[in-house]
């Protein structure tokens, strides 16, 4: 049954993003809603009425504020802004992300503060629902007054201009709007800077990165408990006893986590080679609960961002008054996002590190070089493990931070603004990256059960070894590994291995 989503611009949570973008959500208008839009139009009509001078609605924008504009030119100003400020570059975004912008944008209009009449709202809508997918480009947002660029892009679409997926067809946004079967709208006046003043694209990317990177971290957990089940690692380092002297939720979730992973393994009851095992591996609960604790702010502080009216001006529908300040601006974005990278450039790194305990002779406790039988003649996974470093080098050169850096705009009437977009650009990018390391260390632990296979590892290590090996065969010789690789990394980009593991130990802390 199609999840419906009722637009009332509040208790929006990242979850109800990801059935937008990815599951063809419908969204449903309230009639309040629709009363709500009505009253803040009407209110700001009465203002203009009386004479009131509005930033962006009877006045140019930017350096330009305060050139005044006749009522009758304030339509064809929010036209011409809109294609004016169409100056995005780039590959388009993905259609998920496109999806989840332009409900974003209408949540915030769905507040009643925007001044948007109700047939510009329920078109966006209908939009939705008929799976007319406006493009935009990825690049130019600054984050200044928002995401500009790419909102005004998505906002062509609406009067038969820039582009858009209709039934997975690019076609022209008059054409795709036609095939749909809905009207065109023309821009009455203020709608053109409603349109784009937000950080809706910020913060439909920093949604999906939450989501994807929540379970990116569960599924590094469980190939981290999968290597050191095949690797026979000391398991006191998960002791509940001495994880509870250090109080976080998170490590002991995560140590408990761990605990229910390794039961039942045989392996893990063989005579053990250390005494302890290296940081990567013993250190698992005290770097992962930090991640998590540090995820959860992130999820709060999007969450917020989401069900915010980040939109310029704003009109407040009781006191007949409108503000022009700094809603729009994208700061918990910025530094969340840098955050956010932080955490899964090092989680590429824990992963790689734990691969090389397993390749590595002088870590591995007794497995060969490389997990190769016949050394010499061939390399096996030599050069994966290249791959993985070379992932994990380009996750730290993306892992520069946005957040110290901005650059003044606009004849400096913009001076301060926030690199919210690339921050979360990045961070997608890194979260992609990370996917294939953690995919290259299933593909080596599958391997090194290869070599233990006289005894059984735990139910977790089974379910995703089989899992692994319906896609990918045990190693016998030399082959072309970008081939595993590219087929093991859709089930961690699609959260399969979290699934299979959690079919079988129930749900992941």
């Amino acid at each position: 049954m199609t999840k419906e989503i009722l637009l009332t611009g509040k208790n929006i949570t990242i979850e109800d993003i990801i059935a937008i973008g990815r599951d063809r959500a419908k969204v449903v208008i309230p009639a309040e809603t629709l009363t709500r839009v009505q009253e803040n139009r009407d209110a700001m009509a009465e203002m203009l009425d009386r004479g009131d001078i509005m930033y962006g609605l009877n006045t140019g924008i930017g350096w330009f504020g305060n050139v005044i504009i006749s009522r009758d030119e304030a339509g064809e100003l929010s036209t011409r802004m809109l294609r004016a400020h169409s100056s995005g570059y780039g590959n388009f975004v993905e259609e998920e992300i496109a999806r989840a912008t332009l409900f974003l944008r209408i949540s915030v209009f769905a507040q009643g503060y925007s001044g948007v009449r109700v047939e510009l709202l329920k078109t966006f809508v209908e939009m939705l629902n008929k799976w007319v997918v406006p493009t935009f480009y990825e690049k130019w947002s600054v984050g200044t007054s928002g995401d500009l660029a790419p909102l005004s892009q998505m906002g062509l679409v609406i009067i038969g201009e820039g582009n858009a997926y209709y039934q997975w067809e690019m076609l022209t946004g008059a054409e795709a709007m036609e095939k749909a079967g809905i009207p065109l709208v023309t821009l009455a006046y203020r709608e053109g800077l409603a349109i784009m003043n937000g950080t809706q694209f910020m913060s439909a990317i920093a949604a999906f990165n939450v989501y994807d990177a929540e379970r990116l971290i569960k599924q590094a957990e469980i190939s981290g408990s999968m290597t050191l089940d095949v690797l026979n690692c000391v398991e006191a380092a998960f002791d509940s006893r001495y994880n509870e002297l250090k109080p976080y939720k998170w490590q002991n979730n995560c140590a408990e986590n761990i605990r229910r992973m390794l039961a039942w393994s045989e392996i893990m009851k063989q005579k053990k080679q250390n005494v302890q095992n290296a940081y990567s591996l013993r250190a698992l609960p005290q770097v992962l609960w930090a991640m998590k604790d540090s995820l959860d702010f992130i999820r709060m502080m999007t969450e917020t961002e989401m069900n915010s009216v980040a939109d310029n001006p704003i009109f407040i529908t009781k006191d007949k008054v409108a503000l022009a300040w700094a809603n729009f601006h994208g700061a918990p974005i910025w530094y969340t996002q840098d955050l956010l990278w932080i955490i899964i450039t090092d989680l590429g790194n824990l992963s790689e590190r734990q691969t090389n305990n397993l390749l590595d002779p002088a870590c591995s406790g007794g497995l060969p070089a490389f997990l190769v039988k016949t050394p010499g003649l061939d390399s096996w996974l030599m050069i994966s493990q290249y791959t993985q470093a070379a992932l994990v080098s380009e996750n730290k050169s993306l892992a520069s931070p946005a957040s110290v850096d901005s650059i003044p705009v606009s004849a400096n009437q913009e001076d301060h603004v926030s690199f919210g977009t690339i921050a979360a650009r990045q961070a997608r990018e890194i979260i992609k990256n990370t996917e294939a390391v953690v995919a290259i260390q299933l593909l080596a632990v599958c391997q090194a059960y290869e070599f233990k296979k006289e005894f059984k590892p735990s139910i977790t290590f089974q379910a995703v070894y089989n899992l692994v090996r319906s896609v990918s065969p045990a190693i016998e010789k030399d082959r072309a590994f970008y081939k595993d690789i590219d087929a093991i990394v859709p089930l961690v980009r699609k959260y399969q291995v979290l699934e299979e593991a959690e079919k079988v130990i129930g749900k992941l802390k």
